[in-house]
Parts: C-alpha cells; sequence; structure tokens
C-alpha cells in the first residue's frame, strides 16, 4: 500500500464545490469514480482544501491510497486521459504513509479576479465577477494593511463555520490592475486581481475580505473602517461575500 498526493486543477463553474454532497456533481466524486475505475481498486481521496460551488484551483491537494503498480508519477497522465476537460491532475506522487494534507503546515494563495468595465465581457464571465462602479484601488490597498498579520478573522467568516480558532495570519496581501480590451464595446477594461496568502482560512474568508474591500473602492467605508470591522469580531460588521466565480485557488506550499 502506498499513498499518493495529487494536485489537482480546475475549473469550478459546472460543480457543486469540492466535497461529496446530495445535491449535485462534485469534484471529489469525479475523481473517486475515476481513480477507482482506472486503479480498479475502491478509491476515497482526502482533499486539503474543500473549495466552494463555482470556486476554482490551480493546486489544490489530495492524497489517496492504493495498491497500484503505475509508477506515481504515471498516474497523473493516465488518469488525465479519464477526466472531463475542466479537471486537470497537474502532477501525482507518492509520499509517506501518515502525510494528511490538512494537517501539514503551509501556506495558500487565493486570487480574486475582477473585470472592472463599462459592461461585462462574456468571455470573462466563468471566471470573473464584473464590476460596473469605478474602484479606488488605492484606498483598497491601504484598507488590506489593516488585515495582514495574525488576527482573529471571526467578522470575516460564514456564521455557518464550525471551527473554535478564528485566528489567523495573512502573509501579504496585494491588489494589482491590469488594463484589458473589453467586451467588443471599443472601450478598455481592467482587471483588478487580489492575491491573498495565508497559513489558513476560514470558511467564505477570503470572498468576504474581497466584498469588504470592495465596499471601500466605492466609498461606502473608509480604510480606517476596516480596522474597525477587524476588531468587532462580528461577522454583520464586515461586508456582503463576495460571488465564487472570481476566486480561485492558487496553491498549496507545503513547509
Amino acid at each position: 500500500m502506498k499513498r499518493i498526493r495529487i494536485t489537482v486543477a480546475y475549473d469550478g463553474t459546472d460543480y457543486c464545490g469540492w466535497q461529496i454532497q446530495p445535491n449535485g456533481i462534485t469534484v471529489e466524486e469525479v475523481l473517486n469514480r475515476e481513480l477507482s475505475r482506472l486503479l480498479g481498486e475502491n478509491i476515497r481521496i482526502i482533499g486539503a482544501s474543500r473549495t466552494d460551488s463555482g470556486v476554482h484551483a490551480l493546486g489544490n491537494a489530495a492524497v489517496f491510497d492504493t495498491e497500484t503498480r503505475i509508477p506515481p508519477e504515471r498516474i497523473s497522465y493516465a488518469l488525465n486521459q479519464r477526466l472531463p476537460e475542466d479537471i486537470v491532475i497537474v502532477r501525482s506522487e507518492e509520499v509517506p504513509a501518515d502525510w494528511h494534507p490538512r494537517y501539514q503546515s503551509c501556506v495558500k494563495t487565493y486570487e480574486y479576479h475582477i473585470f472592472n468595465a463599462d459592461v461585462p465581457d462574456p468571455t470573462r464571465r466563468r471566471n470573473t465577477y464584473f464590476v460596473s462602479y469605478p474602484l479606488n484601488l488605492e484606498d483598497m490597498r491601504r484598507a488590506a494593511g489593516y488585515l495582514t498579520g495574525t488576527h482573529d478573522f471571526v467578522s470575516f467568516c460564514n456564521i455557518r463555520t464550525s471551527v473554535e480558532d478564528t485566528v489567523r495570519t495573512i502573509y501579504d496581501l496585494e491588489i494589482s490592475r491590469q488594463e484589458v480590451y473589453g467586451a467588443g464595446s471599443g472601450r478598455d477594461g481592467r482587471e483588478i486581481t487580489i492575491r491573498i496568502r495565508g497559513n489558513g482560512f476560514l470558511y467564505n474568508m477570503v470572498r468576504i475580505i474581497v466584498g469588504t474591500l470592495l465596499r471601500v473602492g466605492r466609498g461606502f467605508y473608509t480604510p480606517e473602517q476596516v480596522k474597525d470591522i477587524l476588531e468587532a469580531e462580528n461577522r454583520q460588521a464586515a461586508g456582503v461575500t463576495a460571488p465564487p466565480q472570481g476566486l480561485v485557488l492558487v496553491g498549496i506550499e507545503y513547509l
């Protein structure tokens, strides 16, 4: 028996998230099914990050145990022949038998992509959040500064979370802008990327941070109010949860 770690990329648009659930198809379900068929065993993977419905990934991680004689590094090639086009195994490798993707020290990196223009671009609708109003990026960057470091992020997590410890560390929170062509209107748009690195994230934490920063960008909050929201330790104090399609799990760096 050996334990295999796979790095998984996927377009989450047509999936009800990562974790198996009764109301629709999930990434975990597809991987379990196709791995079981490929290896002739009953495979049940363990994922590192249970992304929500509509959220994407470039580098999620998962492990499974198998008796197969297929070399670990070749499993990714064989599995990709069976998977739908919106799920890809980036790599496969053997890890120690007790290695667990959720119990290792790591740094996770997420990006949230916003298409900021006068009109939507239909080619970007699956992986960006369309925002038509002007955004003050300098104010958003100032607000982001209050969120870096180690804090109790209970104001920035869904009230349905079951975790007891809501303290997390954000190492970097960067906001960048790239000029892009708009949706056939002759006008330019901007893709705004909010990139966040931390030692872990609470349920919906990144999307609530984005929703709050957008309120700052519109002028509804001052940058200094984000510090007050953080210290309030009250979900109702923060902004709305940004929609899922703009969010991508870029990668997980195990330490």
